[in-house]
């Protein structure tokens, strides 16, 4: 075996059907949750799960940090395109007044395409770049994403300015509503950044491949770019539907079964289902291309600077999710300048990829949920114990699962248990906290929460009893672990 690839002969060839499945699973589970939670750290929920299946899969026997690092990577590049408004887009195709209109939803699947390309194309890319068996430095991802930065801001300019409503002025390209769909109407004219996102993706899929030869990280982000490209107009397409024919899903035969549909939850579940199966799908055709390095877990950052910059990121992560601060919100509020602080800690550090997977990402959904259930309803449950169930105990879980395999980690090797049960810890403490933002529905009367119960169980069986090493199914794996 070479010293820093792992061999190819060693590589797992996990079942197709199996890979598929589950990476649809986490997708849908993760992107159903998301919609409750929002933006760029909601979609951290779908990149955490998407991004755990597929290294447990395709990364047996786990011994290096390289792993950890391509899950944090995965999992904070998925809320780049939280940036984008796309609610108008949506309604394009579905609007009371639009309906119809095919002009109207033609434009308007154009536009989810063009979006959700770019924002499953970022995950692909950096899930990708840390798959690759490519080294690169932390100065090299800090010069990258701030390039990135730039040419967002350029491309920003080229195809989403100008933005002047008041005169009649929007780009040529332009996604949401505004008068020639619905004249006369006053209307809330959003602001779009997706030719931005673009022009940074472009950058660093032509960077990857131009100078370090970065063959995973391109083909895995053309992957991404399909299956958010199919996945979000699918998944509208079915609410699309139902705006459409509403007397067919509220008085057919299937209408005591659709009427219970929370809509929106659905078209956001078939998007992360679409998009998990494509991106597994593209993993498992480029397996053969997945090298993790066998080299030691050297730290470039301190302690201290490692403290920091989790500290600053912190900081501004909770004036952004939890403040009114507009300052803040300039500095922070762009999934890309979010990400990079996490990006370049994640490439540095031993400590951040783990802290990345569990408390980090966990930190604005806990607090989330319980400002939604202790602050926000009309009668909270007592203050103490909502604190307790809602956001101590759950970070307080994820900090010491993430300690614990930091210091197993800075002893001798990352441990191989680590990502099997990070995914199983991140797949119910994120569906208990998004069934619980929900009130604790019946199951029988949501199918969103059954969706999601079902998607917890298979991709916990999954993690319990899968051994992607041999490929096989085994009880007795688990207890000899």
């Amino acid at each position: 075996m070479n010293h820093s690839n792992q061999n190819r002969s060693s590589l797992p060839n996990p079942p197709l059907w199996l890979v598929m499945i589950t990476s649809a699973m986490a997708g849908g589970m993760g992107w159903g949750i998301r919609g409750q939670y929002g933006h760029e750290t909601g979609a951290m929920i779908a990149g955490v799960l998407v991004s755990l299946i597929l290294v447990f899969l395709f990364c047996p026997n786990n011994n290096s940090i390289q792993v950890v690092r391509a899950a944090a990577l995965g999992t904070i590049a998925m809320g780049f395109g939280g940036s984008m408004t796309y609610g108008q887009t949506v309604g394009l195709t579905h609007d009371a007044p639009l309906i119809g209109n095919w002009s109207s939803l033609c434009w308007g699947m154009i536009g989810l395409a063009m979006k959700g390309g770019v924002w499953i194309g970022f995950f692909g890319f950096f899930f990708g770049l840390g798959l690759g068996g490519k080294r690169y430095r932390p100065v090299e991802i800090l010069l990258l994403c701030t390039s990135m930065l730039t040419v967002l801001v350029i491309g920003w300019l080229v195809f989403n300015t100008p933005h002047d409503p008041e005169n009649k002025k929007l780009p040529l390209l332009y996604f949401s509503d505004h008068w020639k769909w619905e004249p006369g109407v006053q209307l809330k004219h959003r602001p779009e950044i997706w030719g931005g996102l673009w022009s940074a993706l472009i950058l660093g899929v032509t960077y990857a491949v131009l100078v370090k030869k970065d063959i995973m990280a391109r083909n895995l982000a053309f992957w991404g770019i399909i299956g958010g490209a199919l996945g979000f107009p699918i998944g509208q397409m079915l609410q699309a539907t139902n705006a459409w024919n509403p007397e067919f899903f509220r008085q057919s035969f299937i209408g005591p079964f659709t009427q219970k549909f929370n809509w929106w939850n659905i078209m956001e579940t078939t998007f992360g289902t679409v998009m998990g199966a494509t991106v597994g799908l593209g993993l498992w055709l480029n397996r053969s291309r997945i090298r993790i390095s066998s080299q030691p877990n050297i730290s470039s950052l301190s302690r201290w600077a490692v403290f920091g910059l989790l500290c600053l990121h912190l900081c501004l992560l909770t004036l952004v999710d939890f403040g009114r601060f507009s300052w803040a919100d300039g500095i922070y509020d762009l999934g890309l300048m979010m990400g990079l602080i996490p990006l370049v800690a994640s490439v540095s550090s031993l400590w951040w990829p783990y802290l990345q997977l569990l408390p980090i990402t966990l930190l604005p959904i806990a607090g989330k949920t319980l400002r939604m259930l202790v602050y926000s309803v009309d009668k909270p449950i007592n203050l103490s114990v909502g604190w307790l169930a809602y956001f101590i105990l759950p970070m307080f879980y994820a900090i010491i699962l993430s300690v614990f395999f930091i210091r197993r980690a800075e002893s001798s090797e990352e441990h191989p248990s680590f990502i099997r049960i990070t995914l199983i810890f991140c797949t119910w403490i994120y569906f208990g906290l998004n069934y619980a933002f929900f009130g604790f529905p019946s199951l029988w009367n949501s199918p969103s929460a059954l969706l999601f119960l079902i998607s917890a169980v298979g991709l916990s069986l999954t993690g319990l009893f899968f051994d992607p090493a041999k490929c096989n199914w085994s009880y007795r794996f688990w207890r000899s672990h």
